[in-house]
């Protein structure tokens, strides 16, 4: 992508930063090498190589997925004020 001091002034006018032409020339220099390392990684041949989603090959502890609290859903419901078959009732909301 070619990119000029032009370019830099105009990006910086969009994103409301001042900026001089020195400063302007600057940050051309440093995205130019960005741009090239860039371009370094994209030209590495990738294929056949799996993504990962982290560098080494780390596992979250899990734990036992047990049930670790009693039922207690009739006791929930025995405070509401309005239950029929398990399920809480309300009133209508929408006509």
């Amino acid at each position: 992508m070619a990119l000029t001091v032009a370019d830099v002034h105009r990006i910086a006018q969009l994103a409301r930063i001042e900026i001089d032409a020195a400063a302007a020339a600057q940050v051309h220099g440093k995205l130019l090498a960005i741009f090239a390392m860039i371009n370094e990684l994209q030209a590495v041949d990738t294929r056949g190589i799996v993504p990962m989603a982290h560098a080494q090959d780390v596992m979250l502890p899990l734990r036992d997925d047990a049930v670790t609290e009693i039922d207690q859903h009739a006791l929930y419901q025995s405070v509401a004020p309005a239950v029929e078959d398990g399920l809480y009732l309300v009133p209508r909301v929408v006509e």
